[in-house]
Formats: C-alpha cells, sequence, structure tokens
C-alpha cells in the first residue's frame, strides 16, 4: 500500500513540475473548442400536435372502414415529405427569399427532408409534426419564424390532401372505370354479335341460349317433360272415353205429364256423378247405380211417350273427351319436333365438330367479358358511393391540438453543456500531456526510482535547498498559475453567461 501511494506521488510530482505545459494545452485546446462551439448554428424546432378521427358509421355502413381510412391516412403521411410538397414548403414560406434557381430549390428540399419528422403516437389518431430550422445565413429569429412556418404550412398540406385529395383520386378512378367500360362494352357487344350470327348459321334449330350440349341437354329436358304430361294427358283421356262408354247418348224418356220419368232421373243423376270423375266404388255412385237396377226392374224405365231426350251429361263428356284427345295430338306433335330437331343437331355435331368448339369458345369469351363488365360497373358504382360519402361526410376530421408556435430558445446546439464539455476536455488534455512528458523524459524523482532503474545500490540522496529569493519567485508564479488557471474557467463560465442572455434577447 505505502508503494502504491509513493508511486501516486511520484506521478502527481511529474504532473505539476510540468503544469505549465498542462495549462497551454487546456487553454491552447479549450479557445479552438469554444471557437468551434461557436460556429455552430443555433437549431430552432417547432412541434405541432394534429388529432386526426377516422371513424364514421356512414362509411362503415357502405364499406368504408376505419382500417381503410387508417390507410389512407399512413398514405396521406408517408407522403407529406414529398418533393412536390416541401417544394410548397419553400415557395410558401420565407424559405423562398434565398431562392435564385432550381438549384437553390433541391437543395432547400433536401435539408427539409432531413429536418422534417412526422410521428404517429401510440395513439394513431395523434400525430405529431415536427421541423428545424438551422441556417446559420439566417439570424435567430428569422429561424424560429421559418421552424413555424413550415410546420404550419405542412398541416395545411396536410389537411388539403385529405380533403381534395381523396375528391381528385375518385375522379380520376371514376374516369379510368368509365374508360374500362366503355371499352368492355364494345368488345362485350362484338362478342354477342358473334354468337347471334354463329347461331343463325348452326344452332337456329333449337331455341334458348348456350352452347350445342346446352341446347342438346335442354331439348332432351323437354321431351323427357312432353312424355309426363303425355302420360297423364292420355290416361285422362283414356278415362274420358271410359265415361263416355257408360253414358247413354239420350234418355230413355219421359213422363206422362212431360215430366221426366224415375228411370230417365235416376239414369241421369248416375251419369252426372260419373262426369264428375267418381269411380264406380263411390258410395254416392254405387247407391245410384242400385236405384236404377232396381227401377228397371220394375219396370220404371219403359216410357208412356215412346221417345227420347239428348243426355247432357253425355254431351258435357263428349267435350272433355275432345279436348283431351286435342291436348294429346298437341304434345304428340311438339315431342316429334323437338325429337326430329334434336336428331338433326346430334347429325351435325357428328358430322361437324369444329362446330361445338367454335360454340364453346364463343361462349366462354362472352362470359368473361360479360364477368370482367359487370365487376368494373360494381366497383364504379362502389367508388362513386365511396366518394360522395368521404365528400359530404369528410374523410378525415382534423383538430389542431397543439398549434405550431414559434420557439423562444434553440433546441440544438445545447452550448452550456459544450462549452463546460470543452473545459473538462481542454484540462483533461492538459494533464495527459503533463504525464506523457514526465514517462518520456530520463528524470528520477527518487533515490528508489534510480536505483531501480541501474539496478546498482544508490549510497544516497541530497536535498534541494531554496532560499528566500527563490521562495518568493515561487510563490508569484503560483499566483500566476493560478490566475491563469482561474481565468480559464472564468472564461468558460462568460461564455455560459453570454448565451443564456444571447437566448433570453431571443
Amino acid at each position: 500500500m505505502a508503494g502504491l501511494y509513493d508511486e501516486l506521488l511520484v506521478l502527481l510530482h511529474g504532473i505539476w513540475s510540468r503544469r505549465w505545459v498542462a495549462l497551454g494545452v487546456a487553454w491552447g485546446l479549450c479557445m479552438l473548442g469554444w471557437l468551434g462551439v461557436a460556429l455552430i448554428p443555433n437549431s430552432y424546432q417547432s412541434k405541432a400536435r394534429v388529432y386526426v378521427n377516422t371513424q364514421s358509421l356512414l362509411q362503415d355502413t357502405v364499406g368504408i372502414t376505419q382500417v381503410q381510412s387508417q390507410q389512407d391516412l399512413d398514405r396521406v403521411r408517408s407522403t407529406l415529405a414529398s418533393a412536390e410538397n416541401l417544394e410548397k414548403v419553400v415557395r410558401d414560406t420565407d424559405l423562398s427569399q434565398s431562392v435564385s434557381g432550381p438549384r437553390d430549390i433541391a437543395a432547400k428540399i433536401t435539408t427539409l427532408r432531413e429536418n422534417i419528422t412526422v410521428m404517429a403516437q401510440a395513439d394513431p389518431s395523434m400525430i405529431d409534426i415536427s421541423a428545424i430550422s438551422a441556417d446559420s445565413s439566417l439570424s435567430d429569429g428569422a429561424n424560429a419564424r421559418i421552424a413555424q412556418q413550415i410546420v404550419q404550412k405542412l398541416i395545411d398540406i396536410f389537411q388539403e390532401q385529405n380533403l381534395s385529395g381523396d375528391r381528385n383520386q375518385t375522379k380520376q378512378s371514376l374516369a379510368f372505370l368509365d374508360q374500362q367500360i366503355a371499352t368492355r362494352g364494345k368488345q362485350l357487344e362484338a362478342a354477342d354479335q358473334r354468337r347471334v350470327a354463329f347461331a343463325q348459321r348452326y344452332v337456329g334449330l333449337l331455341p334458348g341460349a348456350g352452347s350445342i350440349s346446352q341446347r342438346m341437354d335442354a331439348a332432351r329436358m323437354e321431351i323427357n317433360n312432353i312424355d309426363s304430361q303425355l302420360v297423364q294427358a292420355q290416361s285422362a283421356l283414356s278415362a274420358m272415353n271410359g265415361q263416355l262408354a257408360g253414358t247413354p247418348a239420350t234418355l230413355p224418356g219421359v213422363g206422362a205429364s212431360g215430366g221426366a220419368t224415375p228411370l230417365a232421373q235416376a239414369q241421369s243423376n248416375l251419369a252426372a256423378m260419373r262426369a264428375r270423375g267418381w269411380t264406380a266404388s263411390h258410395p254416392d255412385v254405387v247407391a245410384a247405380q242400385r236405384e236404377v237396377d232396381a227401377l228397371r226392374k220394375s219396370g220404371g224405365g219403359s216410357a208412356s211417350g215412346g221417345g227420347g231426350t239428348p243426355n247432357p251429361a253425355y254431351v258435357s263428356i263428349k267435350s272433355m273427351q275432345a279436348e283431351r284427345a286435342a291436348t294429346v295430338q298437341a304434345l304428340s306433335t311438339r315431342k316429334a319436333q323437338l325429337q326430329n330437331d334434336l336428331n338433326t343437331m346430334m347429325s351435325k355435331q357428328v358430322d361437324e365438330p369444329e362446330v361445338a368448339s367454335e360454340q364453346e369458345k364463343l361462349d366462354s369469351d362472352y362470359t368473361a367479358l360479360k364477368t370482367q363488365y359487370d365487376k368494373l360497373m360494381s366497383d364504379r358504382e362502389e367508388i362513386r358511393l365511396r366518394g360522395e360519402v368521404k365528400t359530404e361526410t369528410g374523410a378525415v376530421q382534423f383538430r389542431v391540438i397543439q398549434p405550431p408556435s414559434t420557439p423562444t430558445a434553440p433546441s440544438a446546439p445545447n452550448r452550456p453543456l459544450l462549452l463546460l464539455g470543452v473545459l473538462i476536455l481542454g484540462i483533461g488534455a492538459g494533464i495527459g500531456v503533463a504525464f506523457a512528458l514526465g514517462q518520456l523524459k530520463g528524470a528520477f524523482p527518487t533515490a528508489a526510482r534510480l536505483e531501480k532503474a541501474l539496478g546498482l545500490p544508490v549510497a544516497g540522496s541530497i536535498s534541494q535547498t531554496v532560499g528566500a529569493a527563490q521562495v518568493a519567485v515561487d510563490r508569484q508564479r503560483m499566483k500566476w498559475f493560478a490566475g491563469a488557471s482561474g481565468g480559464l474557467v472564468a472564461v468558460c463560465l462568460l461564455l455560459v453567461v453570454v448565451e443564456f442572455v444571447q437566448r433570453g434577447m431571443a
């Protein structure tokens, strides 16, 4: 421990003996450093905070979700620092006073892009916009004013791009879609004309739309339906024929007083029941048949007049029988026609296979164009509606929470801290130089150092004797050293005070 203490004393003695060198190095470095700090231009920063509301019930209803609005907001925020927008900032602020040509504008734009910050907070609705102005050719007041103007112009551009940008984008989108719709409409019309011409040449035999295979399938389905209807019609006709066979054409006779006999009345009732479609097992039909049989056995069927009258039930059944027969005939004729057309189409398909391929291609082209046309029309209507909603309700609502104010103090550099740092660095450098010189020169401050260096024992050492005159000289030099050191610190403090005074004046 004693050895370490001795070594420390030796180092301190070496530095102290070269204190004037250390002081000179400190003065030189501090003066250079303070000059460099003084040449650093002041940077004035202006900040603003904007609240952006992207929520809208009506927009959500028509499909403009908050995510889409937030994407639009991110797009505008990312393009806020574009060259076009920054050129507007240069031309509409005091920066234009120092611009003399396109090259100056390009240089200003490059500087602005580095000094502008647009940042979203944890709440995406809050956006901070800041700008820094540090032009050494301008005064501090001019830099502070320009920083405020830049932020204000950025806010104006931000709002303008959201209010008018959506309208312009909607107009451009609608114009593009109208052009595409017109082109697709002409192509669709041409494709439809080709399909009509093809149908007139090849597939006009079968009604309906679609390819040859589709039309043939439709014909087969219609034939199957006709077969089902024909079976029903033939069954109904057979039933009418059976009823007609069991119904007399005339009634047996009338009574003496001109009225119908009981047998004729009973037969008329039975015929009316059968005309209604009742079967022979129906209870009423069975009862009526028993009554007719009983009257015939009892002789009630003889007529005193000897003549007969037309049976109205027979006439009604005859009319329905003719109607059923006409239906059967019409269905049979239609089936034969369809079958003939189907056979003709099958023969064409076998003889000309390229016809089916051409038909498929025409239908495929038409379907694709029709799908594209319908999609474009749907997109146009959606964009038109969204544009109207954004225009009428406001896609984004702005509120400036913190307006851009003119800064009163520079944001950078922190000169007081830099001045103190230069002082500490200068003093440290001076001490380091003095220490290095002490290590390089071959002096031995103690007998132990000399004995260690030579490897020989040292008999003794002679102490230095200082007279009164030398003591006075040393005291005077100490005063000069203390004054020079205090002057270095005083200069640093004076520069700090001047910096604060200048800030207050600004």
